[in-house]
C-alpha cells in the first residue's frame, strides 16, 4: 500500500508522524511519501521536499512566494502521478492541500483532508468547496462534523491528538526540574509561532512586553522554545541588542509544552500554540498580528464569522483568555494582561477546570481513529469501484 501525506508546518508535521505510526502497525509494509518534517521523516516518510517550504502565512506573504509554491505544487502533482498512491492525505496547510486534493481526486486518485480548515470562523459554504476536494475529511474538533452534514460532505470527528499525549493533570515541577527551573521564580513562555513571518512579526512586541513584565517581577525568567534551526538564529539574532533581556531568557530547542507547563503565564500568537497552552493548563494572553494587507481584506469584506480567534475561546464558546489583536496587540496591553494572571490567583484557579473539560472532551485516541478513518475508505473505495484509471 502506498500512501501519500503533505504537512505544511511543525503541528502538522507532529499529526502526520502520529498517522504514520498508527498506520504502519496496520499495514506493516505501506510505503509512505510526501512533504513533512523531522518528526515525519523520523516516523518513516520518504520527504521529497521539506514542509518548512510551505510555512507561509497570510495573503501577503502567500502573494510574495506564490511563484515559489505554484513551481512546488506543480513537481508535486507530477510525481504523485507517477507513484500512483492509494490515497492522499493532505494535513493541514489548505491554501496548498486543496487543490492538489481536488486535482488528484479528479483522476481517480483517493483524498483525505486531515484537519478541517476553520469552516465555524469564515464562510459555512466553504464546506461544499473542501467536499469537491476530500473525499472524507477528518476533523479535530466536534463542533466541524454537523457543519459538513449540513452541505452532504462526508467529515469524522477524531479528536485531537494532542489531547492525547498531554496529561489531564501535567507535572509543573518535574518540568521545571527538566528545564532546571527554580520552584517557586516567576516564570513566562513566550510563543510568538512556528513560521518565520509570524516571528519576524510578533517576537519584537513579546519581547518588549517580557521586558514590563519584567519591571514589575524582577525575578523573572523567561522561557523561548525556537521550533526549529531558522527559528532558533532568527530569535538569537532578536535578543543580541537587548543583553539586559537576554540574561533571563532561555532559548530552548523545541520543547515548548514543557516550557508551557513550567510557566505561571503563556504569551503566545494565536493558533495551535493557544490549543497546546489550554492543554498544558496554563494561563495565556493571545497577542496576533496580521500583515495590514490581509486584516484590512478580512475586515472590509467581513470574513471573519466567529467572537473569538484563539481555540481555548472558540471550543468554550467563551472570553475564557484574552485576546489582543492588531492595533490592541501592543507590549503594554501584553504586559499588563500577562501580569493579571501572574497576580490574581484565584482567577487561574477558576480557569483550570474549564480547560480539564474541554481536554476531556477532545481526548478520543485521535491518531487511531484518524488511520482507522483512512484505511475504511481506501477499502470502501476498493469494494464499490474497479480501479480508476489515472489520467495525465
Amino acid at each position: 500500500m502506498k500512501i501519500a501525506l503533505v504537512a505544511g508546518e511543525a503541528s502538522g508535521d507532529q499529526l502526520g508522524a502520529g498517522m504514520i505510526a498508527e498506520l504502519r502497525t496496520r499495514v506493516p509494509d505501506a510505503e509512505f511519501a510526501g512533504i513533512g518534517g523531522p518528526a515525519m521523516r523520523a516516523a518513516g516518510l520518504q520527504a521529497w521536499h521539506d514542509s518548512q517550504e510551505l510555512a507561509v502565512m497570510g495573503l501577503a506573504e502567500v502573494l510574495k512566494h506564490l511563484p515559489r509554491l505554484l513551481r512546488l505544487r506543480w513537481q508535486l502533482r507530477k510525481r504523485l502521478l507517477a507513484w500512483k498512491p492509494d490515497v492522499f492525505i493532505g494535513i493541514d496547510a489548505p491554501d496548498f492541500n486543496l487543490g492538489v486534493e481536488r486535482w488528484l481526486k479528479r483522476r481517480g486518485i483517493r483524498t483525505v483532508h486531515y484537519v478541517s480548515p476553520s469552516v465555524w470562523a469564515w464562510r459555512e459554504n466553504r464546506a461544499t468547496k473542501i467536499g469537491e476536494s476530500a473525499d472524507r475529511v477528518l476533523c479535530l474538533f466536534p463542533m466541524e462534523p454537523p457543519i459538513y452534514a449540513k452541505h452532504a460532505v462526508d467529515a469524522r470527528f477524531v479528536g485531537h491528538p494532542l489531547a492525547d499525549t498531554i496529561p489531564l493533570e501535567p507535572d509543573r515541577r518535574a518540568a521545571r526540574h527538566a528545564l532546571a527551573v527554580p520552584d517557586h521564580a516567576p516564570v513566562m513562555a513566550l510563543l510568538p509561532g512556528s513560521r518565520m513571518g509570524e516571528i519576524e512579526r510578533m517576537l519584537p512586541v513579546f519581547l518588549d512586553a517580557a521586558t514590563l513584565v519584567a519591571q514589575q517581577l524582577p525575578s523573572l525568567q523567561v522561557l523561548l522554545p525556537a521550533a526549529n534551526a531558522q527559528c532558533d538564529a532568527a530569535i538569537r539574532s532578536r535578543l543580541l541588542p537587548q543583553p539586559e533581556l537576554a540574561a533571563r531568557v532561555r532559548v530552548l530547542d523545541g520543547d515548548a509544552q514543557r516550557a508551557m507547563i513550567a510557566s505561571d503565564v503563556v504569551l503566545l500568537a494565536s493558533g495551535t500554540a493557544a490549543l497546546e497552552g489550554m492543554l498544558c493548563k496554563r494561563p495565556m494572553v493571545v497577542g496576533h498580528r496580521i500583515s495590514p494587507t490581509t486584516y484590512r481584506i478580512v475586515t472590509r469584506l467581513g470574513l471573519l464569522k466567529t467572537r473569538f480567534v484563539s481555540l481555548p475561546n472558540v471550543l468554550a464558546d467563551a472570553p475564557l483568555i484574552p485576546e489582543l489583536l492588531q492595533q490592541d496587540c501592543t507590549p503594554e496591553k501584553l504586559a499588563a494582561a500577562c501580569l493579571r494572571w501572574f497576580g490574581q490567583p484565584d482567577m487561574v484557579d477558576a480557569l483550570l477546570p474549564r480547560f480539564v473539560e474541554i481536554h476531556t472532551q477532545l481526548r478520543r485516541d485521535a491518531s487511531a481513529r484518524a488511520s482507522e478513518a483512512v484505511l475504511e475508505l481506501i477499502a470502501s473505495e476498493s469494494a464499490d469501484s474497479s480501479p480508476a484509471a489515472i489520467a495525465p
